[in-house]
């Protein structure tokens, strides 16, 4: 990731990538009934994420250029960093710290970790 995604460009994403591909005006209506946005603030959001690479508008038609998933990996590694300077456990400490998990969330968050376990 290049530039980081703010919170208000997340939500119009998240828009975005359950009705893509979609037309503007589409769009516009759909962003002012869930977010309360203006036309122009729309535009203004589409511009900006057109100009990170993010989306493309075309013939008036909108689409994302990235995943929901790429987009929550590359959120996921800046807070990993910003918070525990990319160290995992510290943040797993700190994070689970006076936290009770659920035997199903244990058993997800081991199988997780088996399957990334580095073999070397």
């Amino acid at each position: 990731m290049t530039e980081k995604v703010f919170e208000s460009e997340y939500r119009f994403l998240s828009i975005l990538w359950e009705e893509e591909p979609i037309t503007s005006p589409e769009l516009v209506k759909l962003c002012n009934d869930k977010l309360g946005w203006k036309k122009s603030t729309t535009y203004t959001v589409i511009k900006k994420l057109a100009d990170k690479g993010y989306v493309k508008s075309e013939n008036t038609v909108v689409s994302a250029l990235v995943t929901k998933e790429e987009v929550d990996k590359w959120q996921s590694e800046e807070l990993l960093w910003r918070t525990s300077k990319g160290n995992i456990p510290v943040f797993l400490a700190a994070f689970l710290k006076d936290r009770k998990l659920s035997k199903a969330e244990l058993d997800s968050i081991r199988r997780i970790i088996d399957e990334t376990e580095d073999e070397g």
